[in-house]
């Protein structure tokens, strides 16, 4: 079974700002119903799904705490459908600045928890609360955000990384697991994205370095990276799981 892009029932986490707005804009270009899931930003959540018309809807739930998770779940279910489509994007607080990251002598235990915490036990949860009403349906899209860091660990992010890492990890064996069930798991890992607020703290002259780098010779944008995210939704990779797409203009080669 696949369904097209527009007629499937998003929810993208973190989708209020930055990589997570693109995302949830692109879902709604295409047709698609879009729960824009946000924790702090209720503002921005709210104007973006108003910009987005009557087919996008804001909806507050802290992605680590499951019980919250499965209220959005039900809301979005009441108020959109069924979720069909997850994109786990939320990021917990975190600066793109390698300058200011703390290195291995400095790191915390309780920095790497709170990375696992938003992207590991994020996903745990939204998979949790959605895996029935995706399993009787026989259908499902499930996209996790990660980073290029993988295959280039060129600053010290290693709460970052390594989160990003178990989310992989998570990624390909949900995607065994829920294969049966017509459900698909995948990862779209995106490079320095010019400009959303997590970079807006990277200094000029490493968006010039990156792009130097890459083949493209240019960053890539939000709205780049949202592109392949609704490649993994859309009935054109409906044979397509437990992969890790790189979208970085070329910068690595995974």
């Amino acid at each position: 079974m696949t369904l097209a892009l527009s007629e499937q029932t998003v929810i993208v986490t973190g989708g209020a700002r930055g990589l997570g707005a693109a995302i949830a804009t692109a879902f709604a270009r295409e047709g698609a119903k879009v729960a824009i899931n946000y924790r702090n930003s209720r503002g921005e959540a709210e104007t973006l799904a108003e910009s987005l018309g009557d087919r996008a809807k804001a909806f507050h739930a802290d992605i680590r705490d499951s019980e919250a998770v499965r209220r959005m779940v039900s809301d979005v279910t009441n108020t959109l459908g069924a979720p069909t489509t997850l994109v786990h994007n939320a990021l917990t607080d975190f600066s793109f600045n390698g300058d200011q990251r703390p290195k291995l002598d400095q790191l915390s235990w309780e920095a790497m928890t709170a990375q696992l915490d938003t992207a590991v036990k994020g996903a745990l949860n939204l998979i949790q609360s959605a895996r029935p009403a995706m399993a009787a349906a026989r259908f499902g899209r499930i996209i996790t955000i990660g980073t290029n860091l993988f295959q280039n660990p060129v600053v010290p992010y290693h709460d970052y990384t390594a989160a990003k890492g178990a989310l992989l990890s998570l990624t390909r064996t949900a995607a065994a697991e829920l294969g049966p069930l017509g459900i698909t798991v995948n990862m779209v890992s995106g490079g320095l994205l010019r400009t959303t607020q997590a970079s807006s703290a990277t200094p000029d002259a490493v968006f010039d370095l990156i792009a130097a780098s890459t083949p493209l010779r240019r960053v890539t944008t939000p709205e780049e990276a949202a592109d392949a995210v609704l490649f993994f939704a859309s009935p054109w990779a409906r044979a397509v799981t437990g992969q890790n797409l790189i979208v970085d203009g070329g910068l690595v080669f995974g």
